[in-house]
């Protein structure tokens, strides 16, 4: 049975993707990096997909499965994200699981193959696998059944969500493995603590090997 990795993004509409840095950056900069972000996610897993049974899906919100082939490639699957908070996205996009699955996001620049295959591994024996950001939520997760409960109840957006996730996963007699601290880029501090100023030095991001 093929593992199951999903990432979830965003069409890059200046304006409508990491607004938080838009004061920093400006709506264009701001798109870019995260098609920057995306792109660089993307590429990494085609080459985990073209090594191991993997099946990778691309959860994406706004523009079309069209257009996101056209701005990041085809040999992906492209699923538009349902409606409502984050919860209900992760519910829906874990409903069909079977088997082991890991989704996660395009904001970490250090999120690479070798922690994807860690969060793989320990689901051999764990039944929940996290990836903490440094902001309080997290940057992966992973689960071998669909278990909707994880998901409700989060303070989504807060720095209580990876917290809280574990919470409930513990509550419901979860095994957890807990992988290492990554940065998001979500923040204007976050730019000025990687890279400087986005204006006056571009940002170069590279992906841990």
């Amino acid at each position: 049975m093929p593992e199951r990795l999903i990432i979830f993004t965003r069409y890059p509409e200046a304006g409508r993707v990491k607004t938080r840095l838009i004061p920093l950056l400006g709506p264009v900069g701001a798109a870019e990096l995260h098609h920057r972000l995306t792109a660089q996610t993307l590429g990494w897993a085609r080459s985990m997909a073209a090594e191991r049974a993997l099946r990778v899906e691309v959860h994406f919100d706004g523009g079309t499965a069209d257009l996101m082939s056209a701005r990041f490639g085809g040999g992906l699957t492209y699923v538009p994200q349902v409606e409502g908070d984050l919860g209900a996205k992760l519910i829906a996009a874990a409903a069909t699981m079977n088997g082991a699955t890991v989704v996660i996001g395009t904001d970490s620049p250090d999120l690479g193959p070798a922690v994807v295959l860690k969060a793989f591994e320990a689901l051999r024996s764990a039944d929940l696998v996290l990836g903490p950001a440094s902001d309080g939520g997290y940057y992966l997760i992973g689960l071998n059944r669909p278990t909707p409960q994880v998901f409700l109840g989060v303070p989504w957006g807060t720095d209580r969500v990876c917290r809280k996730t574990e919470q409930i996963a513990m509550g419901a007699g979860l095994s957890i493995v807990r992988l290492r601290v990554l940065d998001d880029i979500d923040r204007p501090e976050d730019i000025k603590r990687r890279a400087g100023d986005w204006s006056a030095h571009p940002p170069r991001f590279t992906t841990e090997a």
